[in-house]
């Protein structure tokens, strides 16, 4: 494995200074050779002369939140991460290598969740270069390996979780967010540590059914929620059932017995579970007819 080795580069404007003035001073030396009749003192100043430009193109400017890959014909020479005009080796190759945060999102998979429905996702991947020698160098493309493996990772992910919870306390895509985005962010990070990428946030950003059984599965929403109210309401009325009998009780007004307290009972469970409202009857007989 090749781990990235930073170094800092010679100050760009001082070197800049010092070839320009090499190469002026040289230029016109080497002219004042050739007036004089002097072959080899001109040779040698052309060559100095030469030697500056060929010095000059080694100036290079990093910025910010950027880094510059060296290589020496071939091989890994360092890693200038110093923001500004630098200068390094002529005969160094610098590749620009961006160390700032970037996003990608993955297009909308079709994969089976834990119960083999088949579903909708896509993901957010919030990511960096942090190590730039692993970068360019153990993997062939960067930033086409992240799109691969996160989405890898992300359908590996679907399969692990149902996409809604059947049973109480049961794990699912969507009614636990949280705690798979960082699933998914531990699984992605975990395939993109060998490039030297480091994984910032990983979340959900899309999630359904697939088409062919969204309208079953929303049907199966529904009766769901239906069963939830009617579970809700049947408790709130029984309570309030159980209250009204408790408090005529300990009533010395009215004493019912027991054929009247059932008679009550389904009377009060028939208007405070009905879906509609209950049609008033008014008793002109007595308590009995």
């Amino acid at each position: 494995m090749i781990r990235e080795i930073e170094r800092k580069g010679l100050p760009g404007l001082p070197m800049l200074l010092v070839f320009l003035a090499t190469g002026v001073l040289a230029f016109y030396t080497a002219i004042q050779s050739v007036q004089a009749n002097q072959p080899f003192a001109a040779v040698f100043w052309f060559l100095v002369d030469a030697l500056a430009v060929v010095g000059v193109l080694g100036i290079f400017v990093v910025n910010p939140n950027e880094s510059r890959v060296l290589q020496l014909f071939g091989a890994y020479r360092g890693t200038v991460k110093t923001a500004g005009l630098r200068w390094a080796n002529p005969f160094y190759t610098k590749r620009h290598v961006s160390q700032r945060v970037r996003n990608f999102e993955s297009g909308r998979l079709k994969v089976n969740d834990e119960g083999g429905n088949p579903i909708e996702i896509a993901a957010v991947v919030v990511w960096r270069v942090v190590d730039s020698a692993e970068a360019v160098f153990v993997v062939e493309d960067f930033e086409n390996y992240v799109k691969v493996q996160s989405e890898a990772a992300l359908r590996n992910l679907a399969t692990r979780y149902p996409y809604d919870a059947h049973q109480e306390h049961e794990t699912s895509l969507r009614g636990n967010t949280a705690l798979v985005a960082g699933e998914l962010k531990k699984e992605v990070q975990d395939r993109l540590s060998k490039a030297g990428v480091e994984v910032l946030e990983a979340r959900i950003s899309h999630l359904a059914y697939a088409s062919e059984i969204a309208a079953a599965m929303l049907r199966r929403q529904q009766a769901g929620a239906i069963i939830a109210a009617r579970q809700m309401i049947v408790e709130g009325a029984v309570g309030m059932v159980e209250m009204a009998l408790e408090k005529l009780s300990r009533s010395t007004q009215v004493r019912l017995d027991e054929e009247r307290k059932a008679a009550m009972v389904s009377n009060l469970l028939v208007v405070l579970c009905a879906d509609r409202e209950a049609q008033p009857v008014v008793n002109a007989g007595t308590l009995y007819q």
